[in-house]
């Protein structure tokens, strides 16, 4: 700085411009923001903001310096005789200017002949602006400054907190004068209008993972707001010297401590944008984390996100309860809802739940001197038996929202609901969240006791009391499982049951609970992904659901945890979709059978998607597997199988075929092209099949398996693969059978699904009885599905699962006819 002040003698001694004397100040100011970063590392957050402002103070005082000297030259008389000062303003003022912040200067006067004060402001300003400085001011003569107080809240706040930099110190006791009749001017009417700005901003600014650090909840405006209620009051310099009874030493060294992380915080966001930025955006989280020190990985970022929210919630903690005590004596805006305070003085933790709990038929908030009591009341080190007999009463309340909202204010929730401990200010970075894991879960309550759609509401009202307690404690935990390394819906059901167990809920509601939590994002995936009048995805999800009551909680839970996500997830489109998944999984619940073997395919599936030779395939091929549309497949053959049966398939360009002959004889085949079944089975009609599954595949491809009940001569085979490769044919000559099948021996259901129909034919064996029934199948363009084929005791049981093409169940007469051969 020495280098540039004798520069700038130099220039003056040689009567330079003035433009040319900003061009040095302006080179010296770019080479000052070049050093910031250096600077910021080794600076705490206050330390770095007060250089930064002592810095802007050195230049201001320069400038005042260069206009003296221009104005009177070497004649120039003391600065105390020049009716004229620089005042700082805002953050300026309070010594907390931000790197890339506006500078909020004001030049106070008096209007004395044969000062020129106005041409001196006038080259102040002139200086100032060539600089290049981001600069916000006012000029004021001392007379106005009152009236100028009046005219806006903001004016007002900004007078208050000012500071001396430059100038005439007979004009600034002037100014201090004036000042202090401003601070006491309308002291009830300045509170009330700052208490409804906070609201305000409050409500535009809410704690999001995208925090606004300046104007949001916990952010500087509410310690500033304490600052300036203290000024009016006790004209302190800062909250640290307001009394002891308002402000104590424990309290204030957490809140400083959040304080000063933030002021590093803004500092950082200012330095990794280049500009002013007050809102702490994802995309800036990884060069900010890397500004405080934190590793440069997600861990580093997760963390550093978390401290911010933490330091946040502290400060909105703390600056709540000296604001209330500040103002108890005046008027200030009330809530729409009720406000809960303590009944006497030094109750203990478990009392003062109690009166949260009993206070919870009605909306309500926590009082700041209910919320003091909360922080300084005894409790155990842990929950005991008696406590959590009260916790357990919070979930019966209406209002249980409010209850758990108090905790949270007061910084108790993780002693009071331990498996929500390790996600407390827990950030989620996956492009869908907008609030911590706590704060999400808070407001997913909170919808679900404010539920506007009338029927979701008769769902819910439909539960018991024992069933809505449930409910509300799954919706509050549903994420406490994420932040660790395990599938959070694993984590989170298990943190579900120990918590319930403590709570003594019933194994009943306790097994509910854990299936709801353990697919609580299944519903909405579903609905927004999957084609929702597809029978199998219907299926797959219903067979987690087995009754209405816990597909009614799903669908809560469902709109609980989408409506906290944001204003703008549980959207008439979502809703729509969600709805549908529901009525169409409601219409499947009374057919067990088909919901157990749904059940059993999902297992097979899910053993199927850890397998190595699985996870070796092809995204693609994994996803065509999956979506087989044949349960047969899942139901009887091992996942090793299934896989080897589809690469054989992926191979497949027209058919392939393999032939087994040890104990008895097995045919299998995979086909894309037409294959004529019947021919087969009546070549080989000599032989008895005691098993055979057909299972469509995928890509056009089905598979079949035959069983025989001996084996063959090995020169036989020549002739069984030549049958094969007949069947492939077109102009084959067909053995005509004609077995005795009666009405009775024929079941058909068409409403055994939307998209299919199912036939059992039980009848005596006979030879040529299956090649009859699948030519008759191809006669009438009927396609199968799946085909389950069993002979015992020379009697039949087969099962053929059928799509309804509009060939089946609209000729169900003929079917029969043709089978038995009636007239």
């Amino acid at each position: 700085m020495n280098n540039i002040k004798a520069q700038i003698e130099t220039l003056m001694y040689e009567n330079a411009p003035d433009f040319e004397i900003a061009k040095v100040i302006k080179k010296e100011i770019k080479n000052y923001f070049y050093t910031l970063e250096e600077t910021f590392a080794t600076s705490g957050g206050k330390d770095f903001l007060v250089k930064h402002t002592k810095k802007i103070d050195t230049i201001l005082k320069l400038i005042f310096k260069v206009a003296q000297r221009e104005m009177f030259g070497d004649y120039a008389p003391m600065k105390n005789s020049i009716p004229l000062s620089l005042v700082a303003l805002g953050s300026y003022g309070r010594e907390q200017l931000c790197v890339y912040s506006d500078i909020d200067l004001m030049i106070v006067y008096k209007e004395i002949p044969g000062y020129n004060t106005k041409e001196m402001i006038e080259k102040i300003l002139y200086i100032l602006w060539d600089t290049g400085l981001k600069l916000g001011h006012r000029v004021h003569t001392v007379e106005e400054l009152y009236e100028v107080s009046k005219t806006d809240i903001t004016i007002k706040t900004a007078l208050i907190e000012s500071r001396f930099i430059e100038g005439s110190h007979f004009i600034w006791t002037e100014t201090q004068n004036a000042i202090a009749k401003i601070r006491h001017d309308n002291i009830a009417g300045f509170i009330q209008q700052k208490y409804q700005e906070q609201t305000q901003k409050h409500k535009r600014f809410p704690l999001t993972m995208e925090p606004n650090l300046k104007e949001g909840v916990g952010g500087f405006r509410d310690a500033n707001l304490v600052y300036w209620i203290g000024k009016v009051l006790y004209n302190t310099d800062n909250i640290k010297s307001l009394p002891e009874n308002i402000v104590e030493e424990k309290s204030y060294k957490q809140f400083r401590i959040a304080l000063e992380f933030l002021f590093r915080v803004r500092s950082a966001l200012h330095l990794a944008t280049g500009k002013k930025e007050d809102r702490l955006r994802l995309d800036l989280i990884p060069k900010v984390s890397e500004l405080l020190g934190y590793e440069a990985d997600k861990q580093g970022h997760m963390k550093c996100a978390r401290k911010v929210t933490e330091s946040l919630k502290i400060v909105r903690l703390y600056s709540t309860i000296w604001l209330e005590k500040l103002t108890r004596s005046y008027e200030t805006p009330q809530n729409d809802v009720a406000s809960i305070v303590p009944q006497k003085e030094n109750e203990n933790f478990h009392s003062l739940l109690k009166a949260l709990s009993q206070f919870a038929t009605q909306p309500f908030t926590a009082h700041p001197t209910f919320l003091k009591a909360l922080i300084d009341a005894k409790k155990p080190e842990r929950p005991n038996d008696a406590l959590y007999k009260t916790i357990a009463k919070i979930f019966y309340q209406p209002y249980a929202h409010c209850i758990l909202s108090s905790l949270s204010h007061a910084r108790l929730l993780k002693y009071t609901i331990s498996p929500i401990k390790k996600v407390v200010d827990l950030p989620q970075f996956d492009g869908y969240h907008q609030y911590a894991v706590d704060i999400h879960s808070l407001r997913a309550l909170y919808h679900l006791e404010r539920i506007n759609d009338p029927f979701l509401l008769s769902l819910f009202e439909a539960l018991s009391s024992d069933e809505k307690a449930m409910l509300k404690l799954v919706v509050f935990l549903h994420d406490a499982g994420k932040g660790r390394k395990r599938d959070h819906h694993y984590v989170g059901a298990s943190l579900f049951k120990v918590f319930a167990q403590k709570l003594q809920l019933s194994q009943k509601l306790i097994k509910m609970g854990e299936t709801l939590i353990l697919h609580h994002t299944l519903m909405s995936n579903i609905a927004q992904r999957e084609d929702l009048y597809s029978e199998k995805v219907i299926l797959s999800f219903a067979s987690h659901f087995q009754t209405k009551t816990l597909l009614d909680m799903m669908y809560l839970l469902t709109y609980a945890d989408m409506s906290g996500v944001g204003s703008d997830i549980y959207n008439s489109f979502s809703v729509k979709l969600i709805k549908t998944l529901y009525t169409q999984s409601l219409e499947v619940l009374t057919q067990t059978k088909r919901l157990n073997e749904a059940q059993k395919r999902l297992k097979k599936e899910k053993t199927l998607q850890k397998n190595s030779d699985f996870l070796a395939l092809k995204k693609s091929q994994q996803k065509k597997i999956l979506e087989i549309p044949s349960d047969l497949l899942f139901l009887r053959y091992t996942p090793q199988r299934i896989i080897d049966i589809s690469k054989k398939a992926f191979e497949t360009v027209h058919y392939e075929y393999l032939i087994s002959n040890q104990a008895y004889l097995t045919i299998e085949i995979i086909r894309k092209s037409s294959f004529d079944l019947s021919y087969l089975l009546a070549k080989l009609s000599h032989l008895e099949v005691v098993n055979m599954d057909i299972c469509k595949l995928f890509n056009e491809l089905k598979y079949f398996k035959i069983d025989f009940a001996q084996n063959v001569n090995a020169d036989e085979l020549g002739f069984i693969e030549e049958y094969i490769d007949q069947a492939f044919g077109t102009n084959n000559k067909r053995i005509v059978y004609s077995p005795s099948i009666y009405k009775d021996d024929i079941e058909i259901e068409c409403e055994h699904s939307k998209n299919y129909a199912i036939m059992h034919l039980r009848s005596k064996n006979q030879k040529g009885l299956l090649a009859y029934v699948i030519e008759m199948f191809d006669e009438m363009g009927i396609d199968i599905v799946t085909a389950k084929v069993h002979t015992l005791k020379n009697r039949v049981r087969d099962m053929f699962l059928i799509e309804k093409n509009g060939n089946f169940c609209h000729n169900t007469d003929k079917i029969i006819e043709k089978l038995t051969r009636e007239k």
